[in-house]
């Protein structure tokens, strides 16, 4: 079963391949989607990463949550509300 993480304080800069990449270590990165602004196409700075299994969304949880990337610290997390 999948599972979908909530990443949070993103570099504006981070694509959705930079995000698919960050998490790949820990297991198959089903999609990685960074949010952007429907008229200016800027990032929020937030996206959601949706992984294979619940132990590889764990794993990267664990291992990300509070690590740097580009100089910001990101935070991970369960996502909330609607799931498959």
């Amino acid at each position: 079963m999948s599972k979908k993480l909530f990443v949070g304080s993103l570099p504006f800069s981070t694509t959705n391949e930079e995000l698919q990449k960050l998490f790949e270590p820990y297991g198959e990165v089903t999609s990685a989607v960074v949010i952007r602004d429907k008229q200016t196409r800027r990032s929020k700075g937030y996206g959601f990463v949706e992984m294979s299994s619940d132990d590889a969304a764990n794993d990267a949880l664990e291992a990300l949550n509070g690590s740097e990337v580009k100089g910001r610290k990101i935070v991970v997390s369960e996502a909330r509300g609607s799931q498959k």
